[in-house]
């Protein structure tokens, strides 16, 4: 199996946009060692040469020029992508469906909570029915295990997870069990699998067995503290009202991957406020000691070889 990176931000990415904190102010001017990330989402594949793209970002078409596995080489238009996945309907992870239109029709696998959000809300999927008939809907129910079109050797399973329905949604603080969904990704030529849940707000029994059986996680680690915005003067959510869990906090995230075996645990949607971006940071540095790794733009995971 193999995971490419194309993202590792969270909404805004890093740095934002709009954002002078510490951290942006200090990527910005190169006067703290950390790298600039792209709103997340992740390609897979089992071969190298078709992929599963896993969230489409706002910043799809700039992860596109910098990921040369898009390119269909011997066509003069097309794309190595088969099939996408979204795990939510999220801003950060659905917007990047319209710089997509070019190539539609495209495959895309949501839950029924996900398609209503991106049909009325925020409504993609009707728009991009003028481009060559737009997105066609292959519709994903939680707990049951699904393949794509493409890349058949990875069988995957979308684990409904505690966190919240987009600001945009009639949903929003009273999500169903639809609106989040983690994927358990397995390679059933090699056995190896990887949880992704890049919106992660509370681990409970339904999402922890998945957690113990995955050989990689991908996941959430959106902000250090829970008051992280309010204690940096740039907004005032918490990390639990935005459907994420902290990594510091006496229950955290952190405290919570101690208890797990996976044999590599990452952290990915990671917002441009959370100190672990600073690879000089003391909290950088606990991850270091703990084993947990933080990802990047660009980075590369290969599972079975």
């Amino acid at each position: 199996m193999f995971i490419k990176v194309l993202g590792s931000a969270a909404g805004g990415g890093f740095p934002q946009w709009n954002c002078n904190c510490a951290n942006c102010q200090g990527v910005r001017e190169g006067s703290i060692p950390a790298r600039p990330r792209t709103q997340s989402s992740i390609l897979i594949s089992d071969n190298r040469q078709d992929w599963v793209l896993c969230n489409a970002s706002p910043d799809i078409s700039e992860q596109i020029r910098h990921t040369p596995e898009f390119v269909k080489h011997g066509h003069l238009r097309g794309t190595t992508v088969g099939d996408i996945i979204l795990t939510d309907s999220q801003i950060d992870h659905s917007t990047g469906l319209l710089s997509l239109r070019e190539g539609c029709p495209h495959r895309v696998w949501c839950t029924a909570e996900v398609h209503e959000d991106l049909s009325t809300g925020f409504p993609i999927f009707p728009m991009l029915t003028h481009w060559n008939g737009g997105l066609l809907h292959q519709p994903i129910v939680p707990m049951e295990s699904f393949k794509t079109r493409v890349c058949t050797q990875l069988r995957f399973t979308p684990i409904p997870i505690i966190s919240n329905a987009p600001p945009y949604s009639p949903w929003r603080d009273k999500p169903l069990p639809g609106h989040n969904v983690a994927l358990f990704i397995e390679d059933e030529s090699t056995g190896k699998s990887v949880l992704y849940a890049p919106g992660l707000g509370e681990p409970d029994e339904v999402i922890l067995p998945w957690l113990q059986k995955a050989d990689c996680l991908l996941i959430d680690g959106t902000v250090w503290q829970d008051n992280e915005l309010v204690t940096t003067g740039v907004g005032l959510n918490t990390g639990k009202a935005m459907g994420h869990l902290a990594l510091s906090e006496e229950k955290g995230m952190l405290a919570m991957l101690a208890t797990l075996k996976a044999q590599r645990k990452i952290l990915i949607h990671i917002n441009n406020t959370n100190p672990i971006l600073n690879e000089s940071s003391p909290e950088r540095a606990s991850l270091d000691k703990a084993g947990i790794e933080v990802s990047w733009d660009g980075m590369e995971i290969t599972l079975g070889e």
